[in-house]
């Protein structure tokens, strides 16, 4: 049992680790301070409540407490996970997570005729079971959410097509083997040219793809061109990037280079008819964490687009604000112009 969850602990590292250092008509009230904003009617929506009327929203956690208590509101379509959640659901010390590890590490064993005794190359064994762990915490939230849960295929496979699609066909058959149908799964393959070649396979067989740490407009259209049924670009490590090369503390939301660079992506799959689905991950503050509100400031700066995966403490943060500070900000007709 310690050697599996320290393998899904490293897992969770490398998932880390693979994450580059990266990095106008505009609703000023969403960016004052709160003092500064009207009084709040008890008539008023709040802003997470308006952003769902534009934006279907997913909630990034495998926490199934927190993504239970936000499926209650109707405002969360969808669920996304990563290694990193699936490494702190086996080492919670809550019964159902540990279940979920001991299922895993019988089903392992059994298909691969392990029993209780060593196997001479167990990395096979270890990686079938991280991966059944993925699908028991997927079927959980598949549970709690009426749309779409994303899987990570393992993310040491990013530059090798061919594993990767091998991954991606058996943890939709092992959805399968738990009664779920795969247009509830999202196959998430890294934004390398690797994954996006396997997408395109994938896709051509029924499976749905969400290709994620997407820092690029090239990697944007090479994924759409491709198939993919949706793209994770990540403004706040593209904001990142561009604060460290250059030294600014920060960006007014509308000139923050993440936003402007998930807005041109979402753009182009407009303009020239891709159905790929733009869902934008990994918040940053535009204005600089000393500033108070801004931990949302990507987030209504891209209000309007297709999808968002927004973590817990987010979603908490567009609860407690006012819904008049939620206007649309993403068009892509404008923005294609």
């Amino acid at each position: 049992m310690v050697s599996f969850l320290t393998a899904i602990g490293v897992m969770a590292c490398l998932y880390l680790v693979s994450l580059p250092p990266l990095s106008v008509a505009f609703s000023m009230r969403a960016f004052l301070p709160k003092s500064a904003g009207l009084a709040r009617s008890a008539l008023d929506a709040t802003a997470l409540e308006e952003l769902a009327k534009l934006t279907t929203l997913s909630i990034d956690s495998g926490d199934l407490d927190v993504v239970e208590k936000f499926a209650k509101t109707g405002l969360i379509t969808d669920a996304t996970t990563n290694p990193l959640f699936v490494s702190q659901a086996g080492s919670k010390g809550d019964v159902r997570y540990e279940a979920m590890v001991d299922e895993a590490i019988m089903y392992a064993k059994e298909s691969m005729g392990g029993g209780d005794a060593n196997l001479p190359d167990p990395e096979a064994e270890l990686n079938l079971a991280i991966d059944k762990l993925a699908v028991n915490l997927g079927a959980r939230l598949t549970a709690l959410v009426p749309g779409r849960v994303s899987t990570e295929v393992d993310i040491r496979l990013s530059y090798d097509t061919e594993a990767s699609v091998e991954r991606a066909r058996r943890i939709i058959q092992m959805y399968d083997e738990m009664g779920i149908d795969k247009s509830r799964i999202l196959i998430k393959l890294a934004g390398t040219w690797e994954g996006i070649q396997a997408a395109a396979i994938l896709e051509k067989e029924g499976i749905q793809c969400n290709i994620t740490l997407v820092f690029s407009f090239l990697q944007a259209a090479a994924a759409a061109q491709a198939g993919a049924y949706l793209i994770s670009p990540f403004p706040g490590r593209i904001l990142d990037w561009f604060k460290s090369k250059n030294g600014k503390e920060g960006y007014h939301p509308t000139a923050d280079p993440g936003v402007l660079a998930v807005k041109r992506m979402y753009a182009y799959f407009r303009k020239y008819g891709y159905k790929t689905i733009c869902m934008p991950a990994s918040w940053r503050p535009s204005r600089g964490a000393s500033i108070e509100g801004s931990d949302v400031d990507e987030i209504l700066a891209l209000a309007g687009i297709d999808e968002m995966t927004i973590p817990a403490p987010l979603l908490e943060s567009l609860n407690a604000r006012d819904g008049n500070e939620v206007t649309k900000e993403c068009d892509a007709d404008l923005d294609a112009a």
